[in-house]
C-alpha cells in the first residue's frame, strides 16, 4: 500500500465507528483505501506537494452512509415527480395538482407522490370523483408515501383497463364503488401497475419490486433514458453523504444497467441487489437464477447475493398480516402473500444455498411468519451465519421479540415511518392497530434491548432519502401517549446502525462501515459537529463532500 496520502481530510471531529479507535482529528487515504487515521500531525506526515486537501473545520467525519433499504429506480424517476407532501385539503391538492400538470403538458400520466392517506381529511378517503373534479381529461395517478396504495381518476383507470375491476391476486385489491365501477383506490402492485404502466416510463422502474421481472421489450432510446434517470438519482445519493445502498428492487435490467454504468464511469455509490422472489415463482429459481446472479454480480462495487420477499402489504391498506383483527374491522387479520408451508421451503432453500433472505413484514402476524420460516431454516440446515432480516416490523407481538436474538434475525427498520414522525399523520394508524398494540410498533429499542441487531434506512422513495433527515426522525421521535415507552436510541447506537451494521449485514464488515486503515475510502465530511449539535437541528447539517471508493463523488462547491 502506499506510503503517501491522495486526499488528506483533517481539523476534523472524525467519529471512526471503530471501537478500537472511536475518534480521531485527521484521516489519509491512498487510492480506494483508507491509509491512517491519528492526529493532525500524524496524519500530516504523509502528505507531498499533490496530496489534495480537505479542511473539515471541526465539523464531524463519518464513514459514508450506508442505505441498507431503498429502490433506486422508483427514487430516480420520482426526483421529477409531483410531491404532495405535507399538502392537506382539498383545495390545496386541487392547486398543486393542476400546477404540475400546466408545467407538464406532454407526459401520458401525471403521477404525484407521498399523498397523505388522509389528504382530504381525517374522515374522507379519496376517490376517482374527487381527482375527476381536479383533472379529468389526463391520466392522473398519486401515490400514498408507503407506496402500497394509489388513488387514480377515471380516465386513468379507464386507459389501464380496470375501471370495471379485475381480479389482481391475493393481497392486491381494486377498490370497487356501489355503482360497480372501480372506486379509485388501488390497493398493492398489481392493482396500480396497469395505470403505472401509461407513464413514459411503462412502469418500467417499478418492475422488480411489484413483479420480480423484467420489461419485454425495451429500445435502445428507452434504455439510455433509463440509465440517464438512474444516474441522476445515484448522483442525489451521492450528494446525500450516501457511499452504498442496498437497493431492494430485484431486477436484472437494473443490474445490467448499473454494471453499465460502473463499466463506463464508475457508480457513485456502491450497490447490494437481491434477487426478488414472488409467489408465483417455482423453488428452482433460486438455484437457477439467483444463485446464478450472484455468481454474475459479485463485484464490491456491485453486488447481488441475497433474496428479497413480501410477507403482506401496509397497515392503512388494511393489507398488512396480524395476529390478532385490526381494531377497526373485526374478522380481518389480513391475508399473507406466502402460505407458511410455501415461505418455509424458499427460507430452508435459500438458506442451503447460502442466500440471505430479507422480508417485507409489516404486521405481527406477517413478523411471526417470517420468524417461523427462519427458525425451520435452521432446524433443517443446522444453525449458520445467515444473517437473514426483517423489513420494517412496524407491530410486533411481545412473545416474538426475544426471538429475533435467538435466531440471529436482523430488525430492518425506517425512523421516518412511523406515524407522527416525518409529518406523517397519526390516523387512520393508530386506531387500525388499536391502543393494545402501541407500545409494540415501531420498537426499536425493545428489540435492541432484547438483544436484536438493527440497521436503519429510509425506504425511499416511500420516504425522503436524506440520512441526516432520518436520523433527525430517529433522536426526536415522541411517544404517542405519556405512558408509552421512547424507542429512542443514543446517537452513537443510530449511527452505527446507519454505517458499521449495515455493512456487516452485507458481509463486508472486514472493508467497509468503519474509518480504519486498510478499509475502503468510503467518507463523508458534514458541515457541523453531529455530536454536539442539538437532535433537532441534526437535519440542518448537510454534507460537504462524499467520497467513494477514493472517489469524490460529491462536493459543495
Amino acid at each position: 500500500m502506499s506510503t503517501t496520502a491522495d486526499i488528506i481530510i483533517h481539523n476534523a471531529r472524525i467519529l471512526t465507528m471503530d471501537d478500537d479507535r472511536p475518534t480521531a482529528q485527521a484521516i489519509a487515504l491512498a487510492g480506494n483505501r483508507i491509509l491512517a487515521v491519528g492526529t493532525d500531525a500524524e496524519i500530516m506526515a504523509y502528505s507531498v506537494p499533490a496530496t489534495r486537501m480537505i479542511d473539515a473545520g471541526s465539523a464531524s467525519v463519518l464513514p459514508g452512509f450506508n442505505e441498507a433499504h431503498m429502490h433506486i429506480f422508483g427514487g430516480s424517476v420520482g426526483l421529477g415527480q409531483l410531491s404532495l407532501m405535507g399538502i392537506k385539503g382539498f383545495d390545496a391538492l386541487k392547486a398543486a395538482i393542476r400546477a404540475y400538470a400546466t408545467e407538464n403538458p406532454t407526459k401520458p400520466l401525471l403521477e404525484g407522490l407521498y399523498a397523505d392517506y388522509t389528504i382530504l381529511s381525517e374522515e374522507e378517503r379519496v376517490s376517482r370523483h374527487h381527482l375527476d373534479a381536479i383533472i379529468a381529461d389526463r391520466p392522473f395517478v398519486m401515490m400514498a408515501p408507503d407506496r402500497h396504495t394509489a388513488w387514480a381518476n377515471t380516465i386513468a383507470l379507464e386507459k389501464a383497463g380496470i375501471l370495471h375491476g379485475r381480479d389482481v391476486g391475493i393481497g392486491n385489491e381494486i377498490v370497487m364503488g356501489d355503482d360497480g365501477l372501480a372506486a379509485g383506490e388501488l390497493r398493492e402492485t398489481n392493482a396500480f401497475s396497469p395505470v403505472m404502466a401509461l407513464s413514459e416510463t411503462g412502469g418500467r422502474e417499478m418492475l422488480g419490486s411489484a413483479t420480480g421481472g423484467d420489461p419485454d421489450h425495451v429500445t435502445p432510446e428507452q434504455r439510455a433514458a433509463d440509465i440517464a434517470v438512474l444516474k441522476k438519482g445515484l448522483a442525489y445519493c451521492a450528494a446525500q453523504g450516501i457511499t452504498s445502498i442496498q437497493n431492494m428492487d430485484g431486477s436484472l435490467y437494473q443490474l445490467e444497467m448499473l454494471q453499465e454504468i460502473e463499466d463506463t464511469e464508475g457508480l457513485p455509490v456502491r450497490v447490494r441487489m437481491p434477487y426478488h422472489m414472488k409467489n408465483f415463482m417455482p423453488l428452482s429459481d433460486l438455484q437457477d437464477k439467483a444463485a446464478v446472479w450472484r455468481g454474475r454480480f459479485k463485484s464490491d462495487k456491485l453486488r447481488c447475493n441475497f433474496v428479497k420477499m413480501f410477507m403482506d402489504g401496509v397497515t392503512e391498506g388494511e393489507t398488512a398480516v396480524f395476529v390478532d383483527d385490526y381494531s377497526h374491522k373485526l374478522g380481518w387479520k389480513g391475508e399473507p402473500l406466502f402460505t407458511a408451508e410455501h415461505f418455509n421451503s424458499i427460507a430452508i432453500e435459500a438458506d442451503r444455498l447460502g442466500l440471505p433472505v430479507t422480508v417485507h413484514a409489516i404486521g405481527d402476524g406477517a413478523v411471526r411468519m417470517v420468524l417461523d420460516g427462519y427458525e425451520a431454516a435452521i432446524r433443517a440446515n443446522g444453525k449458520r451465519d445467515s444473517r437473514n432480516r426483517i423489513e420494517h416490523i412496524e407491530v410486533v407481538h411481545p412473545d416474538d421479540i426475544p426471538r429475533f436474538a435467538e435466531l440471529g434475525t436482523i430488525a430492518s427498520m425506517q425512523p421516518t415511518h412511523p406515524p407522527g414522525s416525518a409529518g406523517l399523520p397519526l390516523e387512520p394508524y393508530l386506531t387500525y392497530i388499536g391502543e393494545q398494540r402501541w407500545r409494540y410498533a415501531f420498537a426499536w429499542k425493545t428489540l435492541v434491548d432484547a438483544g436484536a441487531t438493527i440497521v436503519f434506512a429510509t425506504d425511499w422513495p416511500v420516504s425522503p432519502l436524506p440520512p441526516l433527515s432520518c436520523i433527525t426522525d430517529a433522536m426526536t421521535r415522541t411517544p404517542w401517549r405519556q405512558d408509552m415507552p421512547d424507542h429512542r436510541l443514543t446517537l452513537d447506537q443510530t449511527l452505527v446502525a446507519y454505517t458499521r451494521t449495515s455493512a456487516w449485514v452485507e458481509f463486508m464488515e472486514d472493508r467497509k462501515g468503519m474509518l480504519k486503515p486498510g478499509y475502503y475510502a468510503d467518507v463523508v465530511v458534514l458541515s457541523g459537529d453531529i455530536e454536539t449539535c442539538p437532535h433537532a437541528g441534526i437535519v440542518d447539517l448537510s454534507p460537504l463532500v462524499t467520497i467513494c471508493d477514493g472517489r469524490i463523488t460529491y462536493q459543495v462547491s
